[in-house]
């Protein structure tokens, strides 16, 4: 049963949520909000109508009520998965509870149960996540020197994500 209230929010849906996540005080910690304070430059590109662009910081479960909006979210942040610093991924949500191994930053687990709980209150959007291999994490507000010169391919992959994902 479709309530009305469901009805209203349905309508006010957007296709995409790029929510950019790490701690910039951090060196490689903070690559995913790097990135969406790039996307932010570039935000005259995008239809405001169909993407917005979050830095969604250390992430906590608190802002789980965003995803209600959003029939897609593309989570953008390091992953440490052991392989060699730069290393681009692509993860669904299903990479992610399927393969306890990898690790997706420090904010996996809240990003799952915030998808959790938006499911609970009526509606969960397809998760997609692009990470990259950190160097170091450290205190420190830049990146380290291999993850500057990954990042352009970070951002690449990310555009690439957020193409795909508005014209499904």
């Amino acid at each position: 049963m479709i309530t009305i209230d469901k009805m209203e929010r349905l309508s006010k849906m957007k296709k995409l949520l790029v929510l950019g996540v790490g701690n910039i005080l951090m060196t490689d910690e903070g690559a995913g909000v790097h990135a969406v304070h790039e996307f932010w430059k570039e935000k005259d590109t995008y239809d405001d109508t169909l993407v917005d662009f979050i830095d969604g910081g250390t992430f906590t479960q608190d802002i789980f009520y965003l995803f209600e909006t959003y029939e897609h979210v593309l989570v953008l942040d390091i992953v440490r998965a052991g392989h060699e610093a730069g290393t681009l991924y692509s993860l669904d949500e299903d990479d992610l509870v399927k393969n306890e191994k990898q690790m997706l930053s420090l904010h996996d687990i809240d990003l799952l149960d915030s998808l959790d709980m938006a499911q609970m209150r009526g509606h969960r959007p397809k998760l997609k996540v692009v990470g990259i291999e950190p160097d170091k994490i450290d205190w420190g507000t830049q990146m380290t020197p291999a993850l500057v010169k990954a990042f352009p391919s970070f951002m690449q992959v990310a555009r690439k994500q957020i193409e795909t994902l508005l014209n499904e």
